[in-house]
């Protein structure tokens, strides 16, 4: 098998695993930050659940992303996951659209770390990072919920499958 062939089957497995993971349902969510390197926020789906004792669940960030270096800073973060109404704010923190223009849209209070909570999200996690981890082209933020906050019980969440929103109760 030549260099060529082997680079053409990589290019292949990383499609296909992209492809694969475009029909995994996940829920959108923005995250957020606050403190000594300043206020932040991103669109993220991949958010999960590590345990409840303590209580700590995972975020994966780009570490070429335009926040990362904040995130890494700052050492807390707030884990918004949107209902059916914020598909337009999910495309406004996912784009290049500077981060004082993502703030302006939604209703932002401040959690107990210092991080925006958007106040009609379906839940939101307050965390700080307590261990980071790199893989890949992306870091592993392991997180420790310091507080959770519930949202409208009949709201509906907002997900993202093969490549596009949806809504479910």
């Amino acid at each position: 098998m030549t260099s060529e062939m082997m680079q053409d089957d990589i290019e292949a497995s990383r499609l296909a695993f992209r492809e694969g993971m475009s029909r995994l349902a996940a829920a959108i969510n923005i995250v957020t930050t606050n403190g000594a390197a300043g206020v932040a926020g991103f669109t993220a789906s991949a958010v999960c659940s590590v345990t409840d004792q303590p209580p700590t669940l995972l975020v994966c960030l780009n570490r070429s992303s335009s926040v990362a270096k904040i995130f890494e800073t700052n050492r807390v973060l707030c884990v918004n996951a949107l209902t059916s109404r914020h598909e337009g704010l999910s495309k406004l923190f996912g784009g290049a659209t500077p981060q004082e223009e993502r703030f302006s849209r939604g209703n932002w209070t401040a959690s107990e770390t210092g991080s925006p909570v958007l106040s009609d999200a379906v839940v939101s996690f307050d965390c700080e990072v307590a261990d980071v981890v790199q893989s890949g082209t992306h870091h592993v933020l392991f997180c420790r919920v310091r507080g959770v906050i519930h949202g409208n019980d009949n709201d509906e969440a907002l997900v993202y499958f093969r490549r596009r929103y949806h809504h479910i109760r």
